[in-house]
């Protein structure tokens, strides 16, 4: 039996903010505002006020603590500092799926897996084909990413035509993308290591991990092992976003009681409630008993529940509705004025096109027609080729990742804007393209 919402008073305020909580409870949200941010910041800087644009990126802001502070420009906090928020919440999904999704099975994980490889390796070279020899080398992992926001909410825009089996491939497969991802920052787009900052940092995980096995359940000492493992992977030389990753694999994913014990418990606790409740009026404000209960019942839902899953469920309207908005509006405004066909024709602009826009869909495709070919892995229920296909295009939508990589590989102002030019028109055709792809298959039943 699915379990009903207990609906509160219908109040003034509720009738006002309903809307908007209907509209964060939908899948295509995210997708929609972060469109929007996309489309604000390419207006932006394309108007009059385009130096606006760039002085509110590079206004300074500092944090501190006493004698301590840090001074950054804004676009620094965005990418930086809310962009390790966004990848603690990719760490804690990628740990859920290995624990307990899809992921968790070797047969289960094979297709999304090896679709995912291949939907990595295929762009990639494309890019490299293009740009081997040239300036814009370093770009060749711009290409490989996938925005899960983005292709999940067009498939949701698409409804029942889409079975289950194939969304939940899709998230699996920009999961794996998210992982080689993080490889790919940690490992080819980090320079100058020191030592000394990066032994800190690995303390402060090695802390955190005993934390976890030690049963420390409350997400404040966390915070505060993460605030300064995010500041000495900084100082280390490696991307400050790891950081995110990093501690998500320390935060623990064990309930602190079992089923057995959760429902006994939860079921006296009723008990003493409804006795309260018979012997004085329904009253949690005055009555000792009444609040007695609910406070052991609330307890009860707390410790059932693990951290992680909390975490997720707590921090993932934030990422999808602050700091992917703020992060489009920061890194998507491209000037898009002069000649616009010669920077279409660069070599960066087009090694980012063509990764996103063939050699996703080329590679996703390829690679689990061989993992079915080669009896590593079979189709989901309901699944086609033809969905797989219309998938892998929707996988060319590369978007926040992309860019994120872009601002890692280059930091001149020419192969920025290339890159980008890239990244946004590549993923605007491969969304409409998937899209028109699944439309046409007929709905399973």
């Amino acid at each position: 039996m699915k379990a009903r919402r207990i609906l509160p008073e219908n109040t003034p305020i509720l009738r006002l903010v309903r809307p908007f909580q209907e509209f964060a409870g939908q899948e295509t949200s995210g997708g929609i505002l972060l469109l929007a941010c996309t489309v604000m910041a390419l207006v932006w800087a394309n108007s009059p006020w385009a130096h606006l644009y760039t002085a509110l990126w590079h206004t300074p802001f500092t944090v501190g603590l006493g004698h301590w502070t840090m001074s950054h420009e804004l676009h620094f906090w965005v990418n930086d500092a809310l962009m390790a928020v966004f990848f603690f919440v990719v760490g804690l999904e990628i740990k859920r799926e290995l624990l307990a999704g899809e992921l968790a099975s070797p047969r289960q994980a094979a297709l999304p897996i090896l679709a995912a490889l291949g939907g990595v390796l295929v762009p990639a070279l494309l890019y490299t084909s293009l740009n081997a020899n040239g300036a814009g080398s370093r770009g060749w992992g711009i290409p490989m990413a996938t925005d899960i926001a983005f292709a999940i909410g067009v498939m949701a825009l698409l409804g029942d035509r889409v079975p289950l089996g194939l969304k939940v491939f899709l998230t699996a497969l920009a999961i794996v993308d998210d992982i080689v991802a993080v490889l790919v920052i940690a490992v080819f787009y980090t320079e100058n290591l020191a030592w000394g900052a990066l032994g800190i940092a690995a303390l402060c995980l090695v802390v955190a991990v005993a934390a976890n096995r030690l049963g420390v359940r409350h997400p404040l000492p966390y915070a505060f092992l993460g605030a300064v493992l995010w500041i000495t992977v900084l100082q280390s030389g490696v991307h400050a976003t790891i950081a995110g990753v990093l501690l998500a694999f320390a935060i623990p994913s064990r309930t602190a009681i079992n089923q057995r014990a959760f429902l006994g418990h939860s079921r006296a606790v009723l008990d003493h409630f409804e006795r309260a409740s018979l012997t004085a009026p329904f009253d949690v404000l005055g009555d000792i008993e009444q609040q007695t209960a609910i406070d052991a019942l609330e307890d009860a839902c707390e410790k059932v529940q693990p951290p992680l899953h909390r975490l997720e469920q707590a921090l993932h309207p934030w990422v999808t509705f602050v700091i992917m908005p703020l992060f489009a509006l920061a890194n998507a405004g491209v000037g898009l004025s002069g000649d616009l066909g010669s920077m279409v024709r660069q070599p960066v602009t087009l090694g980012v096109a063509l990764g996103l826009l063939l050699g996703k869909p080329i590679g996703v495709t390829l690679a689990s027609w061989l993992a079915v070919r080669l009896r590593l892995a079979s189709l989901p229920e309901n699944v086609s080729w033809k969905h797989i296909h219309g998938a892998g295009w929707l996988a060319g939508i590369g978007f926040t990742m992309a860019l994120f990589m872009t601002g890692l590989a280059f930091t001149d102002d020419a192969h920025l804007t290339a890159a980008k030019l890239g990244i946004l028109g590549a993923s605007m055709c491969a969304g409409t393209i998937g899209s028109a792809i699944l439309v046409r298959i007929p709905r399973t039943k």
